[in-house]
């Protein structure tokens, strides 16, 4: 059996062929990798870690892991080429050309940009702006930390109840972008005080975060001449976020692929390199 795990900052995700099917599973981060942790994570998914020829891993620290644990052979992959592999994997299950050469973004607690094409991985730029960005505002304006409710507030809100739109600030569209897109992120409060709903200020903040995370991809994509961009990471389990990332690659003229499973890409992408070991 063969699993890879990715040491994130804020969860730990692992991945197995398992009867030929792709078994996923994560949990939150639990300290340093150590041999323990390892048989506990594989346990935690349901596997028996007896069972484990070859582990993957990569993220944060990984490399403080010895290079067999027992039986099992330890390979360390780096973050960047487990990202560019893991967004091309998830095009193969998609059923796409994992060949076609593709940006790859990492959205997670940060955002890592990645070039992926003819077997080579760099990394391109990136941003501070991620999940944890979203979690730790979302603490303090809406009070809470929990994702599914971010998300649902996000999709019952109005992001211009606390952003300016263009239409507020010039009237109507500028070029390609709609008199509804954002012209200025919580523009409205900083006129003047005004109690704003719950729901606007989680949806002001989804479309800051994925507006910057998008922006940036499109940006990144056209610098490199890559027409796909492909975003992994589990940020995009959010719908609202979705939502936000496809409405700005329309608004831009480039469609960014968000694909099934996209959080567990880059621990994909680590199971994925042991096929060229």
């Amino acid at each position: 059996m063969d699993v890879a795990i990715d040491f994130g900052i804020s969860n730990i995700d692992a991945v197995a062929q398992v009867g030929g099917a792709l078994h996923c599973w994560t949990q939150p981060t639990d300290g340093a990798p150590t041999p323990e942790l390892v048989r506990a994570i594989i346990a935690h998914g349901g596997l028996d870690p007896a069972g484990l020829r070859r582990l993957a891993v990569t993220g944060g620290r990984h490399q403080e892991l010895p290079e067999r644990m027992g039986d099992c052979q330890v390979v360390g992959v780096g973050e960047v080429p487990a990202i560019g592999r893991g967004g091309q994997a998830l095009v193969r299950l998609a059923g796409g050309d994992e060949a076609v050469p593709a940006l790859v973004v990492s959205a997670g607690s940060g955002t890592a940009v990645v070039s992926a094409r003819d077997g080579q991985y760099a990394h391109v730029t990136g941003s501070a702006v991620g999940g944890g960005t979203l979690l730790g505002l979302a603490r303090l304006l809406v009070g809470t930390v929990d994702p599914g409710e971010i998300d649902a507030l996000a999709r019952a809100g109005d992001a211009n109840g606390a952003d300016l739109s263009l239409g507020d600030v010039v009237g109507g569209p500028i070029g390609r972008l709609p008199a509804s897109a954002t012209a200025v992120n919580f523009g409205r409060l900083s006129r003047h005080p005004a109690d704003v709903r719950r729901e606007d200020l989680a949806a002001a903040l989804v479309t800051l975060v994925g507006q910057v995370i998008a922006v940036t991809a499109i940006n990144a994509a056209r610098a490199q001449r890559l027409d796909r961009v492909v975003v992994i990471g589990h940020l995009t389990d959010m719908p609202s976020v979705r939502a936000v990332l496809g409405l700005v690659g329309d608004w831009y003229g480039m469609r960014l692929t968000l694909p099934a499973n996209a959080g567990y890409g880059t621990a994909l992408g680590a199971l994925s390199s042991l096929e060229a070991v």
